[in-house]
């Protein structure tokens, strides 16, 4: 769980990012799933996209992500969601 202060900074830093991953018409896939872990397990942050087409809003697909990659979600802002997932070997990010 993530502290304000915390969430503060993570939005800070996700400014500058571009969505990596859309999620379509076919909703969240077990491969995209486990293709968002691995990008996490290496950036720690990155954004999301869901498409107008998709059957879920951004806010339901990045808590279905979340929970299944045990991640946080930073913000959710119209069809992009931010989510985070700390590195516990290699961390990318210092936390305040």
């Amino acid at each position: 769980m993530l502290t304000s202060k915390q969430r503060a900074y993570l939005k800070g830093i996700s400014n500058k990012l571009e969505p990596v991953f859309q999620i379509g018409k076919g909703g969240v896939s077990a491969m995209q799933i486990s293709q968002i872990d691995d990008y996490l397990r290496v950036h720690e942050i990155m954004k999301i996209r869901v498409l107008d087409n998709s059957l879920y809003n951004a806010k339901e697909a990045s808590s279905e992500i979340a929970q299944a990659i045990n991640a946080d979600v930073v913000q959710v802002i119209g069809s992009i969601g931010i989510l985070y997932k700390k590195n516990e070997k290699e961390p990318v990010i210092k936390l305040p």
